[in-house]
């Protein structure tokens, strides 16, 4: 087990638990020239430990790790409630994994062999968003978004929402009143980088006002000027 334990609070701490040692090394690397903070363990049981007693901004998680799998970790990090945003990293790239490890709360997910380059814009974009609210349902105001069945309702009245539609208004309703940038976005719901195309945003934040506002007199959804969009109840601001 290696540690590489840097107590810079200014620093995002990022835990990498990855039994490949040139791998973790290049790692490594990579992102400390990008002035993050980086604990590295090379085993199940030992990244389990350092994820339980430190309060990390990320985890970047191997599968196939001796004592514990990287899934056992995951499930262990969710179980205690903990809200960090986990990105797998794996040689697995069957759907079954894929599915199974969303499924137990991962937040991205990686195949080797893998680009640095990628990796770090996946990274950059878990970190501006944060821990994420992972309850079951999701309210904001007077609207309910069931996230388990993916059912809208606002004061009791369901609302049809396309798949789109629903992964924008969940990615807002994750952090009532937080502004997210057209940017922030474009990389969590459409998963890639629309250079040029942030317009994309504003059509779809229109739709939602006509679905979710635009019938109620209390409106939830928010725009700040040069900045980008937020959900919020401003009855309760």
């Amino acid at each position: 087990m290696v540690y590489s334990f840097v107590k810079e609070l200014q620093l995002m701490r990022i835990l990498l638990v990855e039994d490949e040692k040139k791998v973790a090394d290049i790692i490594v690397r990579g992102l400390k020239a990008e002035r993050y903070a980086v604990d590295v363990c090379h085993d199940g049981q030992s990244g389990w430990e350092m994820a339980n007693t430190y309060d990390y901004d990320l985890i970047v998680l191997d599968l196939m790790l001796p004592g514990l799998t990287g899934t056992e970790i995951l499930e262990k990090v969710r179980r205690k409630n903990s809200l960090v945003p986990v990105l797998i990293l794996t040689a697995r790239d069957g759907m079954g994994d894929k599915i199974k490890n969303f499924e137990t709360g991962a937040d991205d997910y990686l195949t080797k062999p893998f680009a640095f380059a990628e990796l770090q814009v996946r990274i950059k974009a878990l970190l501006r968003r944060g821990p994420v609210n992972r309850s079951s349902v999701l309210r904001v105001g007077d609207l309910e978004i069931d996230r388990l069945s993916q059912n809208v309702k606002r004061a009791g009245k369901k609302i049809e929402l396309t798949a789109k539609e629903y992964s924008l208004l969940e990615y807002l309703a994750t952090h009532p009143g937080r502004v997210f940038s057209r940017t922030m976005i474009i990389e969590h719901v459409w998963d890639q980088s629309f250079e040029g195309l942030t317009n994309i945003v504003d059509v779809y934040v229109r739709h939602l006002r006509e679905k979710v506002d635009d019938a109620f007199p209390v409106k939830l959804l928010r725009t700040v000027r040069g900045v980008g969009y937020s959900l919020n109840d401003e009855t309760q601001a």
